[in-house]
């Protein structure tokens, strides 16, 4: 009896004990629950954000929104990834996962155009249920994972065999081939690598260096700058074809921004400019381009510098250098300045974003209505946008003016917001200059774009070596970004064009150009197919 009471206390023991636990395991479902649905409501929030500041063309500043962006999308990473480091944790939560409901497109199939390794498994020998041995192949079910094979570096001989006649005994020898740099040390790839490492991802030639004696290859800091030297030297003659192809345009956009070079004992800072082709957004065809200019400071002589002898539209923020440009008796005529809305727009957006004053949100809402008008219009040809322009945006443009008059003029002129807004009223034939020309643009944003990459970059690379440093940058970068104005792999492109530029005869070189390029390079490509 005493023994059945015994046993009785340890079962009754036991069932408490499993419903704690399986209390303690609810609890722990609702919280993990609760916790993925909390995660999946914060990404898919940080998503739509991101989103909309990815197609936010008229916001803040470029600068702010793209540190914003930069951090939103940092912390999205870390959402996701403690997402996926607690569901590996606990089984639990992975159920839950699969139940919650999710917003994202789901798993994506891998490239087709991937090459394939099949792996298959050892397959059974006997049924594992009878242990028989009559096994039949019912079908197979694959699972793909995506692997990364480490670059692999080789060595290219290059042979040149000698013969002698047995009439005459001359010897004769195929000619050496020309070679991106003199004696063929480095092969094209390998020196395009370097150069979008350099001026693309940003990646210094000591971090190359680096990067290279981790994988077994010894190439000093001073090796790969010999190369990135001959490879400038080499495309030079690219870079002025680009050049003229920029300066024929009728209407250019002109930005610049800092670049830290290194002096004696300090770093100065010097300015690198650039000046964009793109007639897309009034229906041109001529292929987008950008030349980038470098100097050691940012007096206005360098953009009459740059663009001595040429005349034009010249769409920039309001910096007076480039004021010069436009004045009467220049020759061979004084350049059109068109001035930018999303800058003047910037101001009042700050205004209006932090100090929620009402002014600077009827500011923007009426600036805003100009940007949407402006928006259907955009790629249609320069008469088409011309006549919409004065027929729905004039009378916009003059009631802002007329009604940033009558505003200002109820303020102090200290007052932030009616500094802004003088921003537009001390120049008003600059910004209503777009309703008059269909190729004008609303903003100087092709120029900003242009820019960004080196903005991100002064981060990783911090400064140029020196002013030779700083002209190298700027004729990459008006190769490297060029081709990418023009949908073009930069590394693809750079890898063909040093293996043949120096075969290629002068009349010839215009090929190599990333539009013309692209086209020969499809065209291949679909005869090889």
């Amino acid at each position: 009896m005493t023994g059945s009471m015994d046993d009785m206390t340890a079962l009754r023991a036991a069932l408490t004990a499993a419903e704690a636990r399986a209390r303690a395991a609810e609890t722990r479902a609702t919280d993990a629950e609760a916790r993925a649905v909390s995660a999946e409501a914060q990404i898919a929030h940080l998503k739509h954000l991101i989103a909309r500041m990815r197609q936010d063309r008229f916001g803040a500043s470029s600068e702010r929104g793209r540190r914003l962006l930069d951090q939103l999308e940092l912390e999205l990473e870390e959402l996701e990834t403690t997402q996926a480091e607690d569901a590996s944790e606990n089984a639990a939560d992975l159920a839950v996962r699969a139940t919650a409901p999710r917003n994202n497109r789901g798993r994506q199939p891998l490239p087709a155009d991937l090459p394939r390794e099949r792996m298959v498994l050892p397959a059974p020998t006997q049924c594992p249920c009878c242990g028989g041995m009559r096994l039949s192949k019912l079908g197979e079910s694959i699972t793909e994972t995506l692997e990364v094979i480490p670059r692999q570096f080789k060595v290219i001989q290059t042979v040149r065999e000698k013969f002698t006649c047995r009439d005459c005994e001359s010897i004769t020898q195929p000619p050496a081939p020309f070679y991106p740099i003199s004696r063929g040390r480095a092969g094209p790839e390998l020196l395009a690598g370097i150069l979008c490492d350099k001026y693309l991802q940003h990646l210094p030639l000591n971090r190359q260096s680096d990067a290279f004696a981790r994988e077994g290859i010894d190439l000093d800091t001073s090796t790969l700058a010999d190369w990135v030297g001959a490879c400038t030297a080499t495309l030079a003659p690219l870079n002025a074809l680009i050049r003229v192809h920029v300066l024929a345009a009728g209407r250019l956009h002109a930005d610049d921004t800092t670049v830290p070079v290194l002096a004696k004992g300090r770093t100065r800072t010097g300015r690198l400019w650039n000046y964009v082709r793109d007639d897309h957004p009034f229906g041109g065809t001529a292929p987008p381009a950008v030349w980038f200019r470098y100097s050691r400071d940012r007096k206005g002589e360098h953009p009459v510098d740059h663009l001595s002898g040429w005349t034009g539209i010249v769409q920039s923020d309001a910096y007076a250098g480039y004021n010069a440009l436009a004045k009467p008796g220049r020759q061979p005529a004084p350049v059109v300045s068109a001035g930018c809305w999303a800058h003047g727009r910037r101001g009042l957006f700050k205004i209006a974003e932090k100090d929620k004053a009402p002014l600077a949100i009827e500011a923007v809402r009426r600036i805003d209505a100009i940007f949407e008008a402006e928006c259907v219009i955009n790629g249609t040809p320069d008469q088409h946008r011309l006549a919409v322009r004065q027929e729905s945006s004039a009378l916009m443009v003059a009631d802002l003016f007329m009604w940033m008059r009558d505003t200002c003029q109820r303020m102090s002129s200290k007052n932030p917001i009616a500094q802004a807004m003088n921003y537009f009223l001390r120049r008003p034939d600059m910004f209503t200059r777009f309703l008059h020309d269909g190729r004008i643009c609303l903003t100087n944003n092709a120029a900003e774009r242009a820019l960004r990459g080196i903005a991100l970059g002064r981060k990783a690379w911090l400064f140029a070596g020196s002013d030779r440093g700083g002209e190298r940058a700027a004729a990459m970068y008006s190769l490297i970004v060029t081709a990418r104005l023009n949908l073009v792999d930069p590394k693809a492109w750079l890898a063909d064009v040093l293996a043949r530029i120096n075969d290629m005869p002068n009349p010839r070189l215009h090929e190599l150009l990333p539009w013309h390029w692209k086209t020969l390079h499809h065209s291949n490509n679909t005869i090889k197919a």
